[in-house]
């Protein structure tokens, strides 16, 4: 099958199911849903091309488990699976996420000194017209220094909604500030200037958000183009 043809057909499927917001009466809030995306960008990098990224969710009175993952189109047999616990209060956030980026042939379950996992604490404050992170990795596959010793990879991010042209924006800029091979730094480093742009398509009985987004890294040199659509 051409590659067109199964990215028509993975959207399709998605399209079906939708995404789908449930607030009980308990007060249990949960959520489904999934992006199709031409490239998997994150954080001025690129880690794997045409990719379908699914999302599930349940939270309470602010306190949220949720489980993220991405498997490629065509092409790759990358894998990620994460699942983050949080909490919210007013603008304040705070969560500790496992990632695991791996192949098929890889165990999920190895939390050995080599696992292939990777856990970072973070902590966010949403101002509403600008938000901030910081980002730490503390445990797992967390970077290194170039001279072996633990970098305790970090990352601090800057994030500037706006709306333009009947358009939702996004201008996002992130650095690390130490040296590490995780973002590919060998010290305070610019690794992500972004901006995305967001377009509810509006049709009968749904919308479907649309994005495209443009990121550069200047340490690595590296610009990308990215579109994607959200069910």
């Amino acid at each position: 099958m051409k590659t067109i043809e199964k990215t028509m057909l993975v959207i399709g499927l998605v399209a079906m199911t939708g995404t789908l917001y449930a607030e009980g009466e308990d007060g249990v809030e949960a959520s489904v849903g999934a992006d199709v995306v031409s490239s998997y960008i994150w954080r001025g990098g690129k880690l794997d091309g045409a990719a379908i990224q699914p999302s599930i969710s349940v939270g309470y009175k602010g306190l949220s488990l949720g489980a993220w993952g991405s498997a490629s189109i065509v092409g790759s047999d990358y894998k990620e699976i994460d699942f983050t616990l949080s909490y919210a209060v007013g603008g304040f956030s705070a969560m500790v996420t496992d990632y695991w980026c791996a192949s098929d042939d890889v165990d999920y379950f190895d939390y050995s000194d080599s696992t292939p996992h990777t856990l970072e604490a973070g902590l966010t404050y949403d101002f509403e017209f600008l938000s901030i992170g910081w980002y730490t990795n503390f445990w797992g596959a967390m970077g290194a220094k170039e001279n072996g010793d633990d970098a305790y990879s970090s990352y601090f991010e800057v994030i500037a909604p706006f709306k333009l042209g009947g358009l939702d924006w996004e201008a996002a800029l992130g650095i690390t500030p130490w040296e590490n091979d995780f973002y590919g730094a060998e010290g305070f480093a610019l690794v992500n200037l972004s901006l995305t742009a967001t377009k509810e398509l509006e049709f009968e009985k749904f919308t479907l958000p649309v994005f495209a987004q443009l990121a550069a890294n200047p340490t690595s040199k590296k610009m990308y183009m990215t579109v994607g659509i959200s069910f």
